[in-house]
C-alpha cells in the first residue's frame, strides 16, 4: 500500500509541475475561438466584394440581367430562372450572414478593447469605417429585396425575426451614415492593413461615404426630393471622389484563396460559359465607341479586310463561345481590382443632380463629360479618345437622342460595364437603356429578387407580411424608389 501511495503522489506532484505544459500542447493554435475584430473586418470586407464582382450564376447574376453578358451552354439565369440554383438566397447569405454578422462582431469586438488616447480615436475610426460597410451592405440588400429583416436582424435571441419597411430602412441607412461621416476623424488611423480598400486611410473613407451617399440620396430622388436633395447637397459639400484613385476597389492577390473571383469563375475553372451580349455590343458598335478594345477581346476579324470586328451573343439563346467576341483578358487577371463604387459613377450620378436641380456646381454636361472621361481612362483609354467620342453627335450631351434620363442612363451603363448590380440599380432608377426580356424568358424583366425559399420556409409569418406589404414575391414587383 505504501508503494503505491508513493506512487501516487509522485504522479500528483508531476502533474502539477506539468500541468501548463499539457494545456498548451492541448491549445488549438490553428483555430483560436475568438478572433480579433480586426480579422472579422477584413473577411467580411472580402465576403462583401467577393459577391459583388462575382459572376458565378449561383451567387451573382446582374451582368446578365443588364445585358453585358450572355450564357453560352446554358441559358436559366438570361432567362430570368433564379429558382432552381436558390440564387436570392446566396445574394441574401452571403450579405446577411458572411457580411453583415462579421462586421457587427467586429465592431463588438473593437469596442470592447480598451484603449488609451489617441489609440481611441483610432478605435473610433475603424467603428465609423465598419459603420459606413455596415450601411452599404444594407443599401444593396434593400435595393436588392425590398422589406428586409433590419432592426432583429442580427439579434441571436431573434429567430424569426421582422421585415422592416424598406423606405424607412433606406432613410436611417442615410442618418447612420451622417453619423459616421461625422465621427470620423482623417488626422488618426485605422485598421491599416487589415483593411484591403483603403488601407486605412479615414479621408479616403469619408469619400466613399459620401459618395454613397451621393448614390443613396438620389436613388430617393423621386420619392423623397427632399431628403433626396439635402443628402445629394450635403454629401458633394463634405468631399465625393474628384477622380479613379478614389474608387472603392479592393486588392486582390495573385494565389488563391485570394484571387479575384472573376479569375475562379473564367480562367481556373476552366469553363466558357460567358460572352458579351449583343445588346451591349452592338450599342457600342452604333456609336463606334473606342472602349470596345478595352472591354472586348479581338478573337474575330473581317474576312476581308482582317480588322477586328465586335459580334455579341446573342442575349438569353445558347451561343458558341467561338463564334462570339470574348471579354478582355484584363478582368481574367487574379489580382484584377474589385470595384464597389468609382468616379464614373459619382459624375454621372451628378449630372443626374444637376438636372434635377440640386445645388452641387457645375452644369450636367460637364459632368456627363467626366463621367465618360472618366471610364475610358480607368479601362486604359484616353482622355483624347473620350473628347473624339464625346463630338459624336449620338453621344454629345446637346444632341444625343431623348431628356437627360436618356442620355446619361445610357452612357451610364456603358460606364458601369463589369460593375452588374450598379448598372441593375442604375437601369432600374433611370429606366435607359430600355433592356427586353428574351422571348422565352420566365417573367418579365427582373426589378428585385425574390425573397430566399428557407425564409418562406423558416419565418414564414414575416415572409408572407413582407411580400403582401410590397405588392407581392415576384421579380416584377417594382420597389419603393422604383416609381416610373
Amino acid at each position: 500500500m505504501k508503494k503505491y501511495n508513493f506512487l501516487l503522489i509522485i504522479a500528483l506532484l508531476f502533474s502539477t509541475a506539468c500541468g501548463d505544459e499539457f494545456y498548451e500542447l492541448n491549445e488549438d493554435v490553428k483555430n483560436p475561438q475568438q478572433v480579433p475584430g480586426e480579422s472579422l473586418f477584413t473577411s467580411a470586407q472580402k465576403n462583401m466584394v467577393d459577391q459583388m464582382v462575382s459572376t458565378n450564376v449561383n451567387y451573382n447574376v446582374f451582368r446578365l440581367f443588364c445585358q453585358y453578358w450572355t450564357e453560352t451552354t446554358y441559358t436559366d439565369e438570361a432567362r430570368y430562372q433564379l429558382v432552381e440554383r436558390n440564387i436570392p438566397e446566396q445574394h441574401w447569405a452571403e450579405l446577411f450572414r458572411r457580411t453583415l454578422k462579421n462586421l457587427d462582431e467586429s465592431a463588438k469586438l473593437i469596442l470592447a478593447h480598451e484603449m488609451i488616447p489617441p489609440e481611441e480615436t483610432v478605435k473610433t475610426n475603424k467603428l465609423q469605417i465598419i459603420e459606413i460597410l455596415t450601411v452599404y451592405t444594407y443599401s444593396v440588400l434593400v435595393e436588392s429585396f425590398g422589406n428586409i429583416p433590419y432592426s432583429e436582424a442580427l439579434d441571436i435571441e431573434v429567430l424569426l425575426p421582422e421585415y422592416d419597411d424598406a423606405r424607412g430602412t433606406y432613410i436611417h441607412l442615410i442618418e447612420r451614415l451622417n453619423t459616421a461621416i461625422d465621427n470620423l476623424d482623417a488626422s488618426a488611423g485605422s485598421f491599416g492593413s487589415a483593411d484591403n480598400i483603403y488601407f486605412g486611410d479615414v479621408a479616403a473613407w469619408k469619400k466613399f461615404a459620401n459618395s454613397l451617399k451621393l448614390r443613396m440620396g438620389m436613388t430617393l430622388a423621386d420619392v423623397e426630393p427632399a431628403l433626396s436633395k439635402s443628402a445629394v447637397e450635403s454629401a458633394v459639400a463634405s468631399g465625393v471622389f474628384t477622380s479613379n484613385a478614389d474608387n472603392a476597389t479592393l486588392n486582390y492577390l495573385t494565389s488563391p484563396p485570394n484571387t479575384n473571383p472573376l479569375y475562379i469563375d473564367l480562367v481556373a475553372s476552366g469553363r466558357n460559359d460567358f460572352v458579351p451580349a449583343n445588346t451591349l455590343v452592338d450599342a457600342m458598335n452604333n456609336l463606334e465607341d473606342p472602349r470596345r478594345k478595352y472591354y472586348f477581346d479581338d478573337n474575330i476579324r473581317d474576312d476581308a479586310t482582317g480588322e477586328v470586328i465586335y459580334v455579341g451573343g446573342i442575349y438569353g439563346e445558347n451561343n458558341t463561345y467561338s463564334n462570339f467576341t470574348h471579354v478582355t483578358d484584363r478582368i481574367k487577371q487574379p489580382d484584377f481590382g474589385g470595384v464597389i463604387l468609382d468616379y464614373s459613377e459619382v459624375e454621372f450620378l451628378l449630372a443626374e443632380a444637376v438636372e434635377r436641380g440640386y445645388a452641387v456646381g457645375g452644369t450636367a454636361e460637364e459632368h456627363y463629360n467626366k463621367g465618360v472621361t472618366a471610364s475610358f481612362q480607368y479601362w486604359g483609354g484616353t482622355e483624347a479618345e473620350a473628347q473624339d467620342y464625346l463630338k459624336n453627335p449620338e453621344v454629345a450631351y446637346t444632341t444625343a437622342e431623348g431628356k437627360w434620363d436618356q442620355k446619361i442612363g445610357i452612357q451610364l451603363w456603358l460606364a458601369l460595364y463589369n460593375r452588374g448590380y450598379a448598372g441593375w440599380l442604375a437601369q432600374r432608377r433611370l429606366d435607359y437603356p430600355i433592356l427586353e426580356p428574351h422571348p422565352m424568358a420566365v417573367s418579365g424583366f427582373p426589378v428585385r429578387l425574390t425573397y430566399p425559399i428557407v425564409e418562406q420556409t423558416l419565418n414564414g409569418g414575416n415572409w408572407r407580411a413582407a411580400a403582401d406589404a410590397i405588392g407581392g414575391d415576384v421579380v416584377t414587383t417594382r420597389l419603393f424608389f422604383d416609381v416610373k
